[in-house]
């Protein structure tokens, strides 16, 4: 897509071209454009409009992706059954000349054992009466009917039928399909094309057994025979239309003709999408062509084509807002629904995106054995079908966590929330590499004086209890020697009195301060709650006087944590009353918010770990607060070390159902309290583990993906031994030629379960620069653990 001349320019501009020497002579006049300004442009995105997007497997990349050819065969199988089709064949036909020609023993006993004897005369089996001859009609289609099927099973033709004409794409396999019918009829009905060779015993053992039951007079009706000859034919027919998939065919080419159907007038050389057709159908015509002109004219990028078509599809279920939608696309044409930030692409990209369906490119399924074939070299991509039940990604440093994954994802979020889809906070280290301060409408960096934008503590919550929860969560979560209930419980003593009295909640020294048990900062808070009204605020901090000071105190332990955030570097951040900017997380649940969080990792790790555990806790408590929101809620945390709690598994857990979902990333599964481990495991719904992890992660990884049922070839090798002189003398000489013993293989076949991934195989056997991924949907579709090539 063109970036409006911002590629390539640190401010935004186009860097000024170098003065260069005029030329001695200008021409009179410019050559002329080979095609319209913006032309380029407005081909591509009608392109990128057009292109197909088959549903897929979940992790596969979308946007013009084809299913792969059928798997080649890489073990003689092609061979086997060509062999075995050839053989059996062979000896049906065999055995078919031989019974003709009454050569099989006993081949009449037992059509005499079954029907009457004085149907033939005595001693043979030439027929008497016409009863005899019919029965030996109806015997020789019996054998034969037993002998297809016998040849047919010995020669696996229902696996060569599967291999070679059901596995083919529609139309081809109804046309195979449909030559063997006619090939079949050929021989079952060859009086009908004036052909003199004998027809196989198909239709003649069915008129002779109905002749038999009904008597001869039964074919002077043509009503009768017509119907035997149009049940034959079926009959016949009936395996080709299963083989063919004819119903199938006949049903897809029905619909593939409604599709083809002429829509409305549209430019000869712009392709169906570009021209709008969903609303031409709604009989939208103006907004289509306004839009098409647009698009054409090179006006619309990639961003507003995805912004349009979602409200194109929020709208088109409600005639209120189809006709707020038709007023605001004659009003602002391309630029309706543009972010409130105005912008209409970021500065600059670093993936491939389809914001159609929402997917970013993070690499390419590696041709590896351990892959299934049908995703071999196609591309991996992720989506919020896919983030909506969590991510967690496990790599030592340099593996590619920050560059290769958080990186595009938060790209692609921050392009989602252009189109009012989606909303994103990315928490990061101060300098990690998740795209420029321009890329976001707001970038809070705590400790820098700089930072034009705070965090709100309480994230904008008139509940004291609900923001004592998440705060004590933030502070304590993570010490098992304070339980996070009392310390929630001892803040809402004290949050709910401050606020009653003042109208908001305390600054951090002051919070820090009524933790401690100043009794000057307590005292002057009780007395200002004297009046009835808050005479509950009053026992709420009478019961916070009580507790203070005594062994079960959870208050120095807050304070404690508080001193973290109760810093010199940190003096102009964290004060609701305060002149700064305050982000508050309850924004992204109402908004289509793009914002990174900057933490200060150097000089102050602690509380900076603090900070990203508070943000994890506040994002589970809103996005549970508002879960019917029309965009997908997203908290990246790029280094989640120290930061998952109990409290945050569940709440994990939960996002699924919520419209929102979390990306975690961690150096090693170490840094989580060994008793979550496994919990947090359970609770995400995609899995990813970077080259270099260690055994220890890898096992976790193995737990999670659990075993599979695989087909395994064991070959033994037996010395043969000879018990004939001249068999020796040849196995002799054999051995003094090859230097070695004659053997012979025996092969032993048999399911067992294995590990999908090992500990061992995701610690040695990973190259560098790819991962394996394992993704859920919230839909619940699966996708196994599967290597990507992230350099693809």
């Amino acid at each position: 897509m063109d970036t409006e001349g911002t590629h390539g320019a640190r401010d935004g501009r186009r860097a000024a071209p170098v003065p260069l020497t005029a030329p001695p002579a200008a021409p009179t006049a410019p050559p002329a454009p080979r095609q319209p300004p913006g032309a380029e442009r407005s081909a591509a995105v009608a392109e990128w409009l057009a292109d197909p997007r088959p549903k897929a497997s979940p992790g596969i990349w979308r946007k013009g992706y084809r299913p792969p050819e059928p798997e080649p065969d890489t073990e003689g199988g092609d061979r086997r059954r060509i062999v075995g089709l050839v053989i059996s064949t062979l000896l049906g036909l065999l055995f078919w000349s031989a019974w003709q020609q009454g050569a099989i023993p006993y081949q009449w006993a037992p059509l005499r054992l079954f029907t009457p004897g004085e149907w033939y005369w005595t001693g043979s089996m030439q027929p008497k009466k016409w009863q005899g001859e019919e029965a030996k009609i109806v015997y020789h289609g019996l054998v034969f009917g037993i002998l297809v099927y016998t040849v047919g099973r010995l020669g696996a033709w229902p696996d060569a039928t599967r291999h070679y004409v059901m596995r083919r794409p529609q139309p081809a396999r109804a046309v195979i399909a449909s030559l063997g019918s006619v090939g079949t009829l050929l021989f079952v009905w060859p009086s009908f094309l004036g052909l003199d060779w004998r027809p196989l015993p198909v239709a003649d053992p069915v008129f002779s057994l109905v002749a038999l039951v009904a008597g001869l007079d039964v074919f002077t009706s043509p009503v009768i025979t017509g119907l035997l000859y149009a049940a034959i034919t079926i009959a016949v027919l009936w395996p080709f239309v299963h083989i063919g998939g004819w119903w199938q065919a006949i049903r897809d080419g029905a619909t593939a003709g409604r599709r083809s159907a002429p829509p409305p007038p549209r430019p000869a050389d712009a392709p169906a999408p570009a021209h709008w057709p969903e609303l031409r159908a709604a009989g939208h015509d103006k907004a289509a062509d306004l839009l098409s002109a647009e698009l054409l004219g090179g006006r619309m990028n990639d961003v507003d084509c995805a912004r349009v078509f979602h409200a194109w599809r929020s709208a088109a279920a409600d005639p209120a807002a189809l006709a707020g939608f038709v007023d605001t696309v004659a009003r602002d044409g391309a630029a309706a629904w543009t972010h409130p930030s105005g912008q209409r692409d970021l500065p600059v990209r670093t993936a491939t995106h389809d914001l159609l369906v929402g997917q970013v490119r993070i690499g390419r399924f590696a041709k590896d054995e351990r892959n299934p074939y049908a995703v071999r070299n196609a591309h991996a991509a992720l989506e919020p079908a896919v983030l909506g039940t969590s991510l967690l990604a496990v790599g030592p440093p340099g593996a590619g966590k920050t560059g290769r994954l958080m990186r595009p994802v938060t790209e692609s979020l921050a392009l989602g929330a252009l189109t009012g889809r989606c909303a994103v906070v990315a928490v990061c280290a101060a300098g990690a590499d998740l795209g420029d301060d321009d890329s976001y409408d707001v970038v809070v960096k705590p400790g820098d004086p700089t930072s034009v934008h705070d965090i709100d503590l309480y994230a904008d919550c008139a509940d004291a209890d609900e923001a004592a929860a998440f705060l004590a969560e933030g502070l304590v979560g993570d010490l098992d020697a304070v339980g996070t209930q009392r310390a929630a419980t001892a803040l809402a003593q004290l949050l709910g009195p401050y606020r009653a009295l003042h109208g908001r909640f305390p600054s951090v020294p002051v919070l820090r301060e009524l933790l401690d048990g100043d009794p000057a900062g307590l005292a002057a808070l009780q007395a200002g709650l004297t009046a009835g009204e808050h005479s509950a605020m009053r026992r709420e901090l009478d019961a916070r006087i009580r507790q203070s000071h005594t062994p079960n105190d959870p208050g120095p332990a807050l304070a404690d944590r508080l001193a973290l955030l109760d810093r010199p570097a940190f003096a102009d951040f964290f004060d609701p009353g305060g002149e700064g900017r305050p982000f508050s997380m309850r924004a992204v649940v109402h908004h289509p918010l793009r914002v990174r969080v900057d933490l200060p990792e150097h000089g102050h790790e602690e509380a900076s770990r603090l900070l990203a555990r508070l943000l994890l806790a506040q994002f589970g408590y809103v996005v549970r607060g508002r879960a019917r929101r029309p965009h997908f809620a997203c908290l990246v945390l790029d280094d989640a070390a120290r930061t998952i709690t109990a409290e945050s598994v569940r709440a994990i857990q939960r996002l699924r159902s919520l419209n929102a979902g979390v990306v975690l990333g961690l150096r090693t599964i170490g840094e989580v309290p060994e008793p979550l481990q496994g919990p947090l495991y359970a609770a995400v719904g995609c899995r990813m583990a970077f080259s270099g992890v260690t055994t220890w992660d890898g096992r976790r990884f193995t737990e999670a993906w659990g075993t599979e049922w695989i087909e395994t070839k064991e070959v033994a090798q037996h010395t043969v031994f000879a018990d004939q002189p001249m068999t020796r003398a040849l196995h002799s000489l054999r051995k003094l030629v090859t230097g070695k013993a004659v053997t012979t293989d025996a092969v032993t076949v048999r399911k067992v379960e294995r590990e999908r991934w090992s500990a061992s195989d995701l610690a040695h056997s990973l190259p560098p620069g790819h991962a394996v991924l394992s993704l859920t949907t919230v839909h619940g579709e699966h996708a196994p653990p599967l290597l990507v090539d992230l350099r693809g």
